[in-house]
């Protein structure tokens, strides 16, 4: 596939994987996701408890972070104590008012403002946008440090309601040299066959230069084909558009931004420490998430080796595992991309195996950066840098600050 820098692949084939076309871009694939947008809910018949209490009382802070709400079923439902498609989370939640309840005195009607996480497969199982059959509401605040106690409410408003779809995403592979599973639809799209003929779907790789093919965490393409044209990257080539009958045509799309950092490492992998630096902490994570894609597993050194990290462009949480991931493989190294992962590298079996030291150096410039907040990146409680060496901790690695 030389001469090609992305792949689409079947990796579920009997016979292992099989590319299904080579392209020289597919337009789709970077592409910044929307923001949930801000809406406002109501706590209907609330009795709050913590930091939620404070707010509506005007002692505490109005901001509270993420809000979960977890159903309470009638006595006799055949639903577990905790269900997940029975839960909402409400995102980046502000208090704006409290008054008292039209339901019962004593009780508060609180008005948020904030966004909600839709998770599909939740709606999907309970029917879009039906509220689950409960008698009410425990609140949870989403802290990252376990659940927070914020009472519970009797019913809620604006959460449970219709909402416009976004509209389905498409994509086009630019540039295209068909292989037999694409050319196949293709053939069933002239001779005008059911769309379930022109379906394609696969996994999406990127090739180096030097002909090495990785695949992009999370990312893939499905789709039905809806057009093809000759085009002008080369004789034989084509551009297909491809329309997803559902969501969208690219499952895991990349923020616009991140098309650079694969270029930095297909022209070659990185041979110096630090090249990350120069992104934000979007870019960074994908930095990372291309170090996962490279990383080719070997032997971990032995347990008790020490690890320096150096710590002069950690001013995000993204760069944190950037820099772990050179400190324990080398320039261009992985070692987790998130919390959860960095625990489970921890463990073994990513470079290094477990109880080593960890030199972190000029960590005064974490210090400073990795604070307390919201962040809206993903919406969430920010990571902080006590975070980070408590998930060390835990993992049995000791931390030397210097």
């Amino acid at each position: 596939m030389s001469g090609f820098p992305w792949l689409l692949v079947d990796q579920n084939t009997d016979n292992g994987e099989l590319v299904i076309a080579a392209c020289s871009d597919i337009d789709g694939l970077f592409v910044d996701p929307p923001a949930p947008p801000v809406e406002r809910y109501t706590l209907l018949g609330c009795e709050p408890t913590g930091r939620l209490r404070d707010a509506c009382n005007g002692f505490g802070p109005a901001l509270l972070g993420n809000v979960g709400l977890d159903a309470v079923h009638p006595p006799g439902s055949d639903h577990p104590a905790h269900c997940w498609h029975c839960a909402e989370e409400l995102l980046d939640i502000t208090v704006l008012d409290a008054r008292a309840s039209v339901l019962e005195p004593g009780l508060f009607d609180v008005t948020l403002e904030g966004r909600l996480r839709i998770e599909e497969m939740a709606r999907f199982a309970r029917g879009a946008d039906k509220a689950p059959d409960a008698d009410g509401y425990r609140l949870v605040g989403v802290t990252g440090h376990g659940d927070e106690d914020f009472g519970s409410c009797r019913d809620v408003d604006g959460v449970f309601r219709s909402r416009p779809a976004p509209a389905p995403r498409g994509a086009t592979l630019i540039g295209c040299r068909p292989e037999p599973p694409l050319q196949r639809a293709l053939d069933a799209l002239a001779r005008g066959a059911a769309r379930r003929r022109r379906w394609v779907q696969g996994s999406i790789f990127s090739v180096d230069r030097d002909g090495t093919a990785v695949g992009m965490v999370g990312a893939a393409l499905g789709a039905e084909v809806a057009a093809v044209r000759p085009s002008r990257l080369g004789d034989g080539l084509v551009d297909v558009t491809v329309e997803p009958t559902y969501g969208d045509a690219i499952g895991g799309p990349r923020p616009a931004g991140a098309r650079v950092v694969w270029q930095q490492w297909r022209a070659s992998r990185p041979e110096v420490l630090g090249e990350w630096a120069e992104h934000d902490a979007d870019l960074r994570h994908e930095w990372a998430g291309v170090a996962l894609a490279h990383h080719e597993h070997r032997p971990d050194r032995p347990s008790g080796a020490t690890y320096h990290l150096a710590g002069v462009n950690i001013t995000d949480v993204e760069g944190f595992f950037c820099a772990i991931g050179e400190a324990i493989n080398g320039p261009g190294g992985y070692f987790g991309w998130n919390l959860g992962a960095l625990h489970d590298c921890a463990h073994g079996g990513w470079g290094a195996a477990p109880a080593f030291t960890l030199v972190w150096h000029d960590s005064e410039v974490a210090r400073q950066h990795l604070i307390g907040g919201y962040d809206r990146r993903w919406w969430a409680p920010a990571v902080t840098m006590d975070d980070l060496l408590g998930y060390l901790a835990d993992s049995g690695v000791e931390v030397e600050l210097r």
